[in-house]
């Protein structure tokens, strides 16, 4: 018996319905701003989703995953072993979880703070291998919202480049929870700004071109800001009980 014979029929079919309709809407916004398909990444945000329910999408062709928890993590990432999935983690992440999420994560998206990327580097030299990362950047000014001040965005950047253990991949930002997605088109274009100039300037490789940003209300207007990770939940996986602002107000602890 495998996991999704404990997943009703129903929600199986609606899971894969929704996943159509979120893999359409990104078709058409990549058209709308003349991209191609190819360069927009669909991560499932899978906070509170049971990992049944993931097998369901990574049946259905889904590869990438996102955690916010390291405890979700640790629970789910050991019951999706054997799937071609690769796990990000895209939650705030406390100094002496690192470990733990080190065992799971194939990328940590969100490095905000210098002292965090120097345990994680110390950890990663223990152990002797390397890490994906994101810089994480707070581009809404929130003050419920983790990531580094834009102003202080290059100099992160400059001293997570400097230790071999983390790759960094690109920008990570959450962006302004609002209901018209286009008051968030501000958070994402300084977002897209500040990867092009740290590019210009030399103070990210070439290949660190990766912006993760845009969720389930707003991914059509991140994917024409140059996002090319988004992070959809809701829309596949249905409505949590509190709102998306309550699950990534991550100082509520």
């Amino acid at each position: 018996m495998t996991d999704m014979n404990v997943v009703p029929a129903q929600v199986i079919n609606t899971i894969k319905e929704n996943l159509a309709h979120v893999r359409e809407r990104i078709r058409l916004a990549c058209r709308a701003s003349a991209r191609d398909e190819s360069s927009v990444r669909l991560l499932l945000a899978t906070k509170t989703v049971p990992a049944e329910r993931i097998r369901v999408a990574v049946a259905a062709g889904e590869t990438l995953i996102g955690e916010n928890k390291v405890q979700e993590l640790k629970q789910k990432m050991p019951l999706l072993e054997g799937l071609p999935v690769e796990g990000h983690f895209i939650g705030h992440l406390q100094t002496n979880k690192i470990k733990d999420v080190l065992k799971y994560a194939h990328c940590i998206q969100t490095i905000d703070r210098l002292d965090l990327a120097e345990k994680l580097d110390k950890r990663l030299q223990f152990e002797g291998r390397s890490i994906e990362v994101m810089i994480q950047v707070n581009t809404s000014f929130e003050e419920s919202k983790f990531g580094a001040h834009p102003d202080n965005a290059y100099d992160l950047i400059r001293a997570v480049g400097k230790f071999d253990t983390l790759k960094i991949k690109g920008l990570m930002t959450i962006g302004l929870f609002a209901a018209e997605a286009e008051k968030v088109r501000p958070s994402f274009t300084l977002l897209r700004s500040i990867r092009d100039e740290a590019l210009s300037e030399g103070i990210l490789l070439p290949e660190a071109t990766e912006l993760s940003m845009g969720m389930s209300g707003d991914l059509e207007t991140a994917i024409a800001e140059g996002a090319t990770i988004v992070r959809v939940g809701t829309a596949i996986f249905g409505k949590r009980i509190y709102p998306d602002s309550y699950y990534w107000n991550e100082r509520q602890g």
